[in-house]
Formats: structure tokens, sequence, C-alpha cells
């Protein structure tokens, strides 16, 4: 059995665990949605400060890993965008939806116990530096191009200004816990400031649970999304996500010749399938739910051995 193979078995299995629970009725919906905000407002935040505040960062500011990552990302996003409107005749709104649904990987919830369940503090050091940038980048992207979309289909009342939409970008920004964490681990990282022992010990503590606690409330939230409809366009959409994005990571990899742990990070993230902030934005955005929420259930399910995979080429080539 490959190293990777018990992580896999491991994180797969508590997430199923966590659907498991939500089918039987185990728990009350209310408890699986107080673990998932606990998870995204106090136990990763306190992980993303604590890592940032404290990890070794040998490589400096990890411009190669953002450029493999984020090209991936952008090639990703352009083909579903395409494939769902050229493909499947959907509006441009949709395609938006589509290009999120298939680029934003499950970075938190699932990448978090994933690669530290993989690689350790280094490899979470390293997912760190994506996860610094990812939130704001796919955000800001997101409102951008679903404003032109509106515009694009001329479903719009009227077209946002740049003020409207940076003091609106802005709000959500400051606002989300994850965001905050992660800059206040930069505050104290620049500073040099030491955290005092007591709050470092009630600081990991906290932190510690949070990737088992997320893997079990993702699985017990998606047993509220599963399913809904449009399945040839979900699979189209998990195909691109799974297959054409780790793709493309690697081969970027490979062409900036990164280290090797750096690679297989951005490999195996790339490979993660998306989470629901995909469905939370075409919540937003009113069009596209059925897809993600499909998408992100399909995805999940076949990723259980599609990420193996990948992590099985990444481990040959690099």
């Amino acid at each position: 059995m490959p190293p990777f193979a018990e992580t896999i078995l491991v994180v797969f299995t508590l997430i199923a665990i966590g659907y498991g629970a939500a089918a039987l009725r185990v728990l009350k919906p209310e408890t699986g949605e107080g673990l998932s905000d606990f998870v995204f407002t106090i136990a990763v935040p306190l992980l993303l400060f604590r890592t940032i505040a404290t990890a070794s960062f040998d490589q400096g500011l990890p411009w190669a890993v953002w450029v493999t990552y984020f090209t991936a990302v952008l090639l990703t996003w352009g083909s579903a965008h395409a494939v769902i409107r050229a493909g499947f005749g959907r509006d441009a709104r949709s395609g938006v939806v589509a290009g999120v649904t298939a680029a934003f990987s499950n970075l938190v919830l699932l990448g978090i116990p994933f690669i530290t369940g993989l690689y350790g503090e280094p490899g979470l050091a390293v997912l760190s530096q994506i996860v610094s940038i990812h939130l704001p980048i796919m955000m800001a992207a997101s409102i951008i191009l679903f404003e032109w979309g509106l515009k694009r289909d001329g479903a719009g009342t009227g077209a946002k200004s740049l003020s409207a939409l940076l003091s609106g970008f802005l709000r959500q920004l400051i606002s989300n816990p994850m965001i905050i964490g992660i800059l206040g681990g930069i505050l104290v990282r620049l500073t040099g400031l030491a955290i005092p022992g007591v709050a470092d010990r009630v600081i990991a503590s906290l932190a510690s649970v949070a990737g088992p606690v997320a893997l079990f409330a993702m699985g017990f939230s998606l047993r509220g999304y599963g399913i809904r409809g449009q399945v040839p366009q979900a699979l189209t959409m998990v195909s691109l996500k799974l297959l054409l994005m780790p793709a493309v990571a690697l081969g970027m990899a490979l062409l900036l010749d990164l280290p090797d742990l750096q690679a297989k990070v951005v490999v195996a993230a790339a490979a993660l399938p998306a989470g629901v902030n995909a469905w939370l934005i075409a919540s937003r955005f009113g069009t596209g739910q059925r897809l993600a929420s499909t998408s992100m259930t399909l995805g999940t399910a076949i990723a259980a051995v599609s990420t193996g995979v990948w992590l099985f080429i990444a481990d040959a080539v690099l």
C-alpha cells in the first residue's frame, strides 16, 4: 500500500462518518451547522494564525507556488466557462458559476487535514501560503465576473460602480474569520512578537481539532446538498476539476522546477474537489445552485480515488 493511501482512507472515512451521522439523524441538523460554524470561525482561523506566525518558510515569498497553482486555476476556470456555455448552451452567469465550481478547491475543510496528514507541518505551511491569497482572489474574481455576466445577459438593473464593488468586496473580506486569522499571523510574524505560552497552548488546543471536526462537518453538510440534477454538466465540471486542474499544476511545477514538497502540495491541492464555497457563491448569485451542489457531492466521492492517482503520479514524476 502506498504511504499516502492510509491518509486518504482516514480522511474520506471521517467524511463518510459525518455523512452517515446526518443520514441516520444521529445528530440534529443544527448540530452539524454548529460544527461547521466552529470550524470556520474559530478552529481553522486559529490554525492559520498559528501556522503563519510560527512556521518556517525557508523559500521566502512563494511566487513560483502561486504562479503554479493559479495558472491551473485560470486554465480550469476558463475551460469550464467555455464548456458550459458552448457545450450546454448556458448563459454567462452560469459560466461564472461553472468556473468557480471547477476551479475552487476545497482547501480548508478538506485541504488542511488532508495536506497535514500527508506532509505534516511543512506541508501545512506551504498550503497556508496558497490559502492566504486564494480566498481573496477567488472572491474578487467571482464578484467582478458575475457583474460582467449580468451585463452580458442583460439581466442587471444597473451596473454597480467600481467603488461599490470595491467596498462590498472589502467588507466581505475583512469580516471573514479566516482572513482575520491570516492577517493576524502575518502581523505577529512581521513584528517578531512571541505568542505567550498559555495563549499558544490554548490556540494549539483549539487548532488541533480543526482537521477531524472539519472533515466530519463536511460529510454532514454533504448530506444536505446531495445530487440535485444536471448530472451531465456536473460530471463535466468534476472531470475538469479532478483531471485538468491537477494536470496543469503538475506541468507547471515541472516547468518551474518547484522543490519536491512544494510541487506535491500544489498538485494535491489542485486535485481536491470543490467545496461549499462554490454553492455559496451560486446561491448569492441566484443561479447554478443545482450544478454546484451536484458537482460538489459527486466530486467529493470521486476524489476518494482520483486524489490517490494524482499522488501516485506526483511521487513517480517529481
